[in-house]
């Protein structure tokens, strides 16, 4: 079968991370102790720490399990840990549903006291601090109520928001990938243009940084903010966006091949920015991209750009075939 005609599969939240995927599947039946043992083994690989503890703290926010191992094993830090995780993305939620503010700022509350803990217990550990930049995006109102902490100014054009939380993370874990994303979160949920920000990131980062792609999910939440108002005309022909696909391809993507007989750690989301953003701008390279997504297609961007919800897939395998098409000449 050609590969450009391989059925699309959805991926699983745990991506190609075998071990983080029975985790959760423990996790759902409201059994930790596959948490502990995963956690225990990730150690201080921060980027994977980051990862693993935000995909099971999603999970676990809809299960009690973490309160249970918090109750068993109440000075382990890797509960506290996760239970950092868990209120923070319950908060989150809450904020979503739009709560009423005193419910609201309750579980806020209870996330800042338990990531309190979780950094007490290992300071050098980023995930809490990258929690305090998640619920920075319930802060949006600058003329209400709000924490001067998540409104710092800059004397350059970046725009304010939560820099010295951002500082925080850096300090531990200088260009945690989580970090920056919820940073472009924080501004785009008070309804400013992240895409300075991204660049700004994407400028400072080293080679082979996920943060290489971060501008093309900024520039993806500009293209829909087009889409709503007065259209999208040539939105991505510009050389401008094809030079951020073009540095996403060469100083992320093609500097972390994994080796023949590794897994590819990459994040399949940032696999499918990068391949949207190459086709979309007609820059070229996208095949390779795609070879590496393989089945796994992930919902973001391509149902977030298509001018039919219904489309999304079908527009993920025209890009496909066309890019895997020039490479092979036809």
């Amino acid at each position: 079968m050609p590969s450009h005609d391989v059925p699309l599969t959805t991926p699983h939240p745990a991506g190609r991370d075998d071990d983080l995927r029975r985790a959760l599947e423990d996790l759902r039946l409201n059994r930790w102790l596959s948490t502990k043992a995963l956690l225990a083994a990730t150690g201080s690989y921060w980027p994977l720490r980051t990862s693993r503890s935000q995909v099971l703290g999603h999970a676990a926010a809809k299960t009690r399990a973490i309160e249970a191992w918090c109750l068993e094993e109440p000075d382990n830090g890797d509960a506290q840990m996760m239970l950092g995780r868990v209120l923070t993305e319950r908060a989150l939620t809450a904020h979503r549903k739009g709560v009423d503010r005193r419910e609201l700022m309750d579980a806020v509350l209870s996330a800042r006291t338990a990531n309190k803990a979780a950094a007490e217990w290992w300071p050098d550990d980023p995930v809490p601090y990258v929690n305090y930049l998640a619920l920075a995006q319930t802060d949006t109102d600058r003329s209400k109520p709000h924490s001067p902490l998540h409104w710092v100014d800059r004397s350059d054009l970046l725009p304010s928001g939560p820099w010295g939380v951002l500082q925080w993370v850096r300090q531990r874990d200088p260009f945690n990938r989580e970090a920056f994303h919820r940073m472009l979160g924080v501004l785009h949920a008070r309804g400013q243009d992240g895409t300075p920000f991204a660049q700004w990131a994407a400028s400072i980062a080293p080679q082979g940084s996920p943060l290489k792609v971060l501008t093309l999910h900024a520039y993806v939440q500009s293209f829909r903010r087009y889409q709503e108002g007065s259209g999208v005309i040539a939105f991505w022909s510009t050389s401008e966006k094809a030079h951020y696909a073009r540095q996403a391809l060469d100083e992320w993507f093609e500097q972390t091949h994994p080796a023949p007989d590794e897994p590819d750690w990459r994040s399949l989301l940032d696999l499918n920015y990068l391949a949207y953003a190459l086709t979309a701008t007609g820059e070229g390279g996208a095949a390779a991209v795609f070879e590496a997504i393989g089945s796994h297609v992930t919902t973001a961007p391509w149902a977030l750009v298509t001018h039919k919800h219904e489309w999304w897939q079908d527009d993920f395998l025209k890009a496909r075939r066309y890019a895997l098409g020039i490479r092979s000449g036809r």
